[in-house]
């Protein structure tokens, strides 16, 4: 009996098909383009195999617990006039309008500037110190300005050897610091933020035991949450953790009645507890000499960068790229900014939008279709060295969520992470323009595997034949 396998055009297929032959279509594509070389140089990598087990293996077995809650000053050592932002390092002229606006909103909030746009001067001239929130074990969601009042939520895991990770307090939807809005309300806010609410959560925290916050991710995404951009699951499920330490906090009766009222309208809440949760574990899976596993997806609204198990620190970027979805009230794609944030630390983790067929709801804000959605996960996994059997997904069997972003599957599959995110407007001090789907810009992939193939011939050339 004759069996043909065919890929590439299914003319092809069809025509074999038709003299009663059986067929099986293989969906293969060339590598991208100039991969070839490098892609047989990493293939070759006596470490690569060990390696990516030990990656995959070290990220899937850390638990983060949500142990503190901190101003900046305190837990990242930020001094006055010293700034965090999400992405990988940009300087302020070349910032996007978004980080920009975070920036001065941030500024005023310190009391460096009375008017939030007299800051854009200060900055220019370099009066002030911007480091990536990567940079400091932390993470920031859009623009991700950090600055030292702000108050941060601390995650660790008993088995990473005293590793810790930051985020900052979601501030909720709208016009907030983080997509680059910057007029009296979002100052009040913080400073609410800063006087009211951080030392609430911190009583709580303090008076109770250790929030498992990898573990609340369990549970959200078999509730119908991806913890990107659909965080309701875990949120409710944060505020019945902290709810009985909050009331016997000693905290103000009306003020409780403010950070009760203001995390139960929040869906967002969590995701700033997803993403350092996120960061902890891929965090435990860097600096291994011969990984090609992706450890981290950045971007600063500029530029999207992403680092590698097997490179260090080093950042390999490309221009960010405007998401594709649905826009708020009037708004369109001339109005929305290019990605930007460190939020795509879940998708690194393999939740968001690697995770969309746990959350079919999502396509709601996102744009797309649940049979796309389902769809972006089984893909997802192609470009994964594993999955998380603690993150798994009823609608699929309860398989695993895809992990371990592989540079040398990207490359060679030429098929690119999803991310779903929301999108903020192009100008500083717009806020949200509506919410989408992205992918990074393609070539990070190839520069990334350069560097790895040229890591690999210099490891053979200092090896004794």
């Amino acid at each position: 009996m004759t069996h043909v396998v065919s890929s590439g055009i299914d003319l092809l297929a069809t025509a074999v098909e038709d003299q009663a032959v059986t067929v099986t279509r293989v969906d293969w594509r060339p590598p991208m383009p100039g991969t070839a070389a490098d892609l047989a140089t990493v293939a070759t990598d006596p470490l690569r195999a060990a390696a990516n087990q030990q990656a995959l293996a070290a990220f899937l077995g850390v638990t983060a617990r949500l142990v503190d809650v901190a101003p900046a000053s305190e837990v990242l050592g930020l001094e006055r006039g010293h700034f965090l932002h999400a992405g990988p390092p940009i300087g302020w002229d070349r910032a996007s309008g978004p980080l920009r606006g975070g920036l001065m909103a941030a500024a005023a909030f310190e009391g460096l500037v009375d008017d939030p746009e007299d800051a854009a001067a200060l900055f220019e001239s370099g009066s002030f110190t911007l480091e990536p929130c990567h940079h400091h074990h932390a993470v920031g969601p859009m623009a991700g300005v950090v600055s030292p009042s702000m108050w941060m939520f601390v995650l660790a895991d008993d088995t990473a050897g005293g590793r810790r990770t930051f985020c900052s307090l979601n501030e909720g939807l709208g016009k907030v610091l983080r997509y680059g809005a910057y007029d009296d309300t979002v100052l009040t806010r913080l400073r609410w933020m800063r006087d009211v609410l951080g030392p609430a959560l911190q009583r709580a925290v303090r008076g109770t035991e250790s929030v498992d916050v990898t573990g609340i991710l369990t549970q959200m995404l078999q509730m119908g949450d991806e913890a990107h951009n659909r965080n309701r699951a875990g949120t409710l499920m944060l505020l019945r953790d902290l709810s009985p330490a909050l009331v016997g906090s000693g905290v103000d009766t009306a003020d409780l009645a403010q950070v009760f009222r203001f995390i139960g309208g929040n869906d967002h809440f969590f995701l700033n507890l997803a993403m350092p949760a996120c960061k902890l574990a891929l965090d435990a899976a860097r600096d291994i000499p011969g990984s090609t596993m992706v450890v981290a997806m950045a971007r600063n609204g500029t530029d999207f960068g992403i680092q590698v198990s097997g490179t260090g620190d080093d950042w390999f970027t490309g221009p960010a790229q405007v998401p594709e979805g649905l826009f708020l009230g009037d708004y369109g794609p001339e109005d929305a900014n290019p990605d930007i944030g460190d939020s795509a630390i879940t998708e690194t983790a393999g939740i968001g939008g690697f995770a969309m067929a746990t959350a079919p709801a999502i396509v709601r804000l996102v744009g797309g279709s649940v049979p796309d959605a389902l769809a972006a996960t089984r893909r997802m996994h192609e470009i994964c060295l594993g999955e998380n059997p603690r993150w798994s997904i009823p609608v699929l069997e309860f398989q695993g969520v895809p992990s371990g972003i592989d540079v040398t599957r990207v490359c060679r599959t030429t098929i690119l992470p999803q991310i779903n995110t929301g999108m903020a407007g192009r100008v500083a001090g717009t806020g949200q323009v509506g919410a989408g789907l992205v992918t990074p810009p393609a070539e990070v992939f190839p520069a990334a595997l350069a560097r790895l193939a040229e890591l690999s011939r210099q490891r053979a050339a200092t090896t004794p034949s």
